[in-house]
Order: structure tokens, then C-alpha cells, then sequence
């Protein structure tokens, strides 16, 4: 089995009194999607903020690639490789694809004053990456807000994938998306794991979590309650954990069963 591309070991991280991780261990490898789950409240957007260099651990330590890390910010977790797509998928609606793709980081030609976008080759480039995660646009420069729910997050992950994301964190994909947009992402998340990359799959579904996952991790009030490999654990038993499946066994057992 290949070493992780980032590991977090013990990661705690409190504001103030409040304490939003407490001992997350966490790693995901080349070529794998290691879904992590949780319900609303479980910490997963302290995980991710903390993974992609938007906060810093209170305790704990991440190593990226086998060296020890501590990222100041967000760039310099993308600069390591560490790419985030969130739910926002911060792209502008009235923009083309091709600007969303490039956004900050436009290829160029000529120099000096006479410096301008290169409009052919991004558009191309855009054309060929859409392509390869099995979205054919109609053209490169239709807005983005033209395309589906699906379709933008494919921009978003498509985008991530070309700058060189070695880890890419997906934070709940397929939450506001219909049936066929939903099997559109996961066969994109599927293509993106093939390429070698390390997905990170944040979602309180399981069922779409357990379609593409290798590996599962549940967290529940900050905590991580075990990690299974696929065919280790079922939907249930998953669900359980993310309700907490002690206490529901409880509230059960008070109520008659009616839960």
C-alpha cells in the first residue's frame, strides 16, 4: 500500500472554549476517495478549513508527501497541491467557462503593453479538459450559469485537476443536485481518482459516499469514530455512526422502537 499524500495526526482545534476538532487523525493516498462523514455540526468544515491552510491546528500535525507542513494559508496549501472545491464553487455566473477555468491564472501572449489573454488556447485547453471528465460543452465561451448544477462542479473540479491538484477536498459535491447531475459527479470524482490524484469526499450521504469511496471515515462532534475500507461496512451501519448509533439506540429503547 503507497504512503499517504497528506497525513493529519491528533489534529485539535479550539475557539476559545469551543472545541470543533479533538484528535482527528485523517490521511488520504494516490488514487484513492476517502470519503469523510458527518452530520451538520460534526466539524467538517473545520476539517477541511484546516487541511487547506484556512486555519491553523490548535495541536496536532499534517505532513504532505512524508515532510511536515504548516500552511499559513490557503495558497500555500494550493501551491503544495492541495486543492479545495467548495459548495460555492466560487465561480461568477455571467462569465464564460473558459474565464471561470482560468480565473487568476489566464495564459498570455505577446509581452509588455501588448500583453493579452490568449483566448485560442485557453479555450482550447478548456474544450479538451471539459472533454476528458465527459462533458462535451457547446461552447467555450456560454456563460457558466448556462450549465447544470452537475456541470459546474465538474468546471470547478476539472479546474482543480489541470493546475495540478495532488489532494483534491470535495466539500459536499452532490448535496443540492438531482439523480442524473449526481451520477454525472461521482463519475467525474471516479475519472479524477484514476488520474492518481487523492480525493477527499466530504458528505452526510452515504449512499453516494459508499458509490465512490475506498475508504470511509466517520465524524460525529468533532471526533472520528473509526475508519473502514469498502466492503468492511454497510449503509446502516454507517448511518449509525453518523447519528451517533448508541445514542439512537437509546432514544429507541425509551420510545418503544419508533424512531
Amino acid at each position: 500500500m503507497s504512503d499517504p499524500i497528506i497525513h493529519m495526526e491528533n489534529i485539535k482545534k479550539h475557539f476559545g472554549n469551543v472545541i470543533a476538532l479533538n484528535g482527528v487523525t485523517f490521511d488520504v493516498r494516490a488514487g484513492e476517495c476517502h470519503c469523510l462523514l458527518g452530520d451538520n455540526g460534526a466539524g467538517k468544515s473545520t476539517f477541511i478549513k484546516t487541511m487547506s491552510g484556512v486555519h491553523k491546528p490548535t495541536e496536532g500535525s499534517i505532513s504532505f508527501e512524508g515532510r511536515e507542513m504548516s500552511f499559513d494559508s490557503p495558497r500555500d496549501a494550493m501551491e503544495a497541491g492541495i486543492a479545495t472545491v467548495f459548495q460555492d464553487l466560487a465561480m461568477i455566473p455571467l462569465m464564460s467557462v473558459t474565464r471561470n477555468f482560468f480565473m487568476g491564472r489566464e495564459p498570455t501572449r505577446g509581452w509588455g503593453p501588448f500583453k493579452r489573454f490568449d483566448t485560442q488556447r485557453a479555450n482550447a485547453i478548456t474544450m479538451e479538459e471539459m472533454r476528458k471528465m465527459g462533458i462535451n460543452l457547446r461552447a467555450p465561451d456560454q456563460a457558466v450559469g448556462t450549465l447544470s448544477g452537475g456541470e459546474r462542479q465538474t468546471v470547478a473540479i476539472a479546474r482543480a485537476v489541470h493546475f495540478g491538484a495532488k489532494v483534491l477536498i470535495l466539500d459536499e459535491p452532490t448535496s443540492a443536485l438531482g439523480v442524473r447531475q449526481t451520477s454525472n459527479v461521482l463519475a467525474t470524482i471516479d475519472r479524477v481518482r484514476n488520474q492518481g490524484i487523492g480525493v477527499v469526499f466530504i458528505s452526510h450521504n452515504v449512499r453516494h459516499a459508499l458509490a465512490v469511496g475506498d475508504r470511509f471515515t466517520v465524524l460525529n462532534r468533532g471526533q472520528t469514530l473509526g475508519t473502514a475500507k469498502k466492503g468492511e461496512i454497510d449503509a446502516s451501519e454507517l448511518q449509525d455512526m453518523m447519528a451517533g448509533g448508541q445514542e439512537m439506540a437509546q432514544l429507541e429503547g425509551s420510545l418503544g422502537g419508533t424512531v
